[in-house]
């Protein structure tokens, strides 16, 4: 006779799998955007469920393109070489030097990690930065009062299509250079949202360290599960959305605007957050659609 307890846990994993059926059927062969950092990058079991999440989504047909970040261990290696560490106006300042190590720890350590980890669940993946095959053109940020921070000026989706096409998984560090060759450090969301844009992606997906947009930042269970482009920008005029949401929802709004079908906002301190967002019904996060 079976155990009722495993009887019961296999008659829940049919029961997700039965759920996620359309899903995976609509969005095989679409193109999925993510945005990988915070505590999903820092914490190993974390790690281990988004690399399984998207080795899953690569079996399964869907083409997901990883953008990431690395902003505590580029802290940690600046102050190993006691190079200070300066934020103004929430981004990081980056004189030469600090550029030197943001291009050393991006492209050279975290990129390869994830790669080496995706890889070990035979996802194929395959590393960039923004600077390879001029994936990503870059321009200064602002005024360039922030030394090397920079903005994307344009974006070559021609660099993933035979990748993704053959079946690879791009591992993208958000490091590009500007036209005379000068390395400069780009916000994650921000490539993130340019990419999902260029390569006409079905979805952008920001993992962070918040539930999403919520009406009341103190309350976790006023969660927006799903907003209008219109209701998304009406909020960041009325000040709902503020501080560092602010610029994670104008990625998603700007992604939308240049036709991305939907931009979620979702909360990467969740175990496996990136299959509960794309295959369930409720989702957990927040998701920005243009109309409907």
């Amino acid at each position: 006779m079976a155990d009722p307890i495993q009887t019961g846990d296999d008659a829940l994993r049919v029961s997700v799998l039965s759920e996620a059926l359309p899903y995976i059927q609509r969005f095989s062969g679409r193109r999925i955007v993510i945005k990988y950092g915070g505590a999903a990058m820092a914490h190993a079991e974390l790690r281990e469920a988004v690399f399984r999440d998207l080795a899953l989504l690569a079996c399964v047909g869907v083409q997901p393109v990883i953008v990431h970040g690395g902003g505590p261990e580029i802290n940690q290696w600046l102050k190993r070489l006691e190079i200070p560490a300066e934020f103004r106006d929430g981004l990081r300042v980056t004189d030469a030097d600090t550029m030197d190590v943001v291009e050393m720890v991006l492209v050279g350590r975290v990129n390869k990690q994830i790669v080496n980890g995706l890889n070990q669940l035979g996802a194929r993946a395959v590393g960039l930065s923004g600077s390879d095959g001029s994936l990503v053109e870059a321009r200064p940020w602002g005024s360039g009062s922030h030394g090397l921070v920079g903005d994307v000026a344009k974006v070559n989706p021609d660099v993933l299509g035979p990748l993704l096409e053959r079946g690879y998984l791009p591992v993208i560090s958000s490091v590009a250079a500007t036209p005379d060759g000068r390395s400069h450090n780009i916000n994650a969301d921000t490539v993130a949202g340019e990419l999902a844009a260029a390569l006409e992606a079905e979805k952008l997906i920001l993992l962070t360290d918040t539930p999403g947009i919520l009406m009341d930042k103190e309350d976790s269970d006023s969660l927006i599960r799903k907003l209008r482009l219109s209701e998304a920008r009406q909020l960041i005029n009325n000040g709902v959305v503020a501080g560092g949401m602010t610029p994670k929802t104008e990625c998603c709004i700007r992604a939308l605007a240049q036709g991305v079908a939907a931009a979620h906002i979702v909360d990467g301190r969740v175990p496996h957050a990136l299959l509960l967002e794309v295959f369930t019904d409720a989702g957990i996060g927040t998701m920005v659609v243009g109309r409907g």
